[in-house]
């Protein structure tokens, strides 16, 4: 579904994260947006009303949708994220094993036991949302969001993983950190993480934080 959300922005409704970022791709390629962002089960065009009317870059996005939707290349690199789960590092680790009935050992086996990819980043510069989580780790957000989260915290919310890339407020229930450097200010890109990576996570002993 193809809707006007704004002077110069359609949104188009996908089903999934993987759709939206394929179709992103595919808009990109045309070089006749301004912007093209992907989210979890939609993307959103801006156009830029000074550079083509609405019925032409409404023209465009239907053009695109009518060739079909084009899966992007599986054949990524796969990106290791290193997690210290539990403690100082992953408060929420404990509740999260009552609410589950699962041991933190056993929590921490499924987090690092599949391979993931980034649906989106969004909410705050850089956060990575994750989907692919197991169901037994499923659990909603925090009632009572914090006011501070650690960089490079690692946290589970509705059946995604979440990393923090920037201190913020935030309600994810937090079950580690990692010392990859998810943000980094002189970098041509400063994110690390962007839709559509591979990404895998590895426990690692609290020592091994700032090794």
């Amino acid at each position: 579904m193809l809707t006007r959300c704004g002077d110069d922005l359609f949104s188009v409704a996908v089903d999934d994260a993987a759709d939206a970022q394929a179709l992103a791709a595919q808009l990109r390629d045309t070089r006749r947006f301004v912007d093209v962002v992907p989210g979890i089960d939609s993307v959103v065009v801006h156009f830029g009303a000074d550079a083509m009317t609405a019925s032409v870059a409404q023209a465009a996005i239907e053009d695109a949708l009518a060739e079909g939707i084009r899966p992007l290349s599986t054949d990524t690199a796969l990106i290791e994220i290193p997690v210290v789960y539990g403690g100082a590092y992953g408060p929420d680790l404990d509740g999260l094993s009552d609410t589950t009935g699962l041991s933190a050992d056993e929590i921490i086996a499924l987090h690092t036991s599949r391979e993931y990819r980034v649906d989106m980043v969004g909410f705050t510069p850089g956060f990575a949302f994750i989907g692919g989580l197991d169901d037994r780790l499923r659990v909603p957000r925090r009632a009572a969001p914090r006011q501070r989260v650690e960089p490079g915290s690692v946290g589970i919310a509705d059946g995604r993983t979440g990393l923090y890339a920037m201190a913020s407020p935030g309600g994810w229930t937090l079950i580690g950190r990692t010392p990859y450097r998810l943000f980094d200010a002189t970098a041509d890109e400063p994110f690390a993480l962007q839709p559509g990576m591979r990404v895998r996570f590895a426990a690692i002993p609290a020592e091994d934080f700032d090794a």
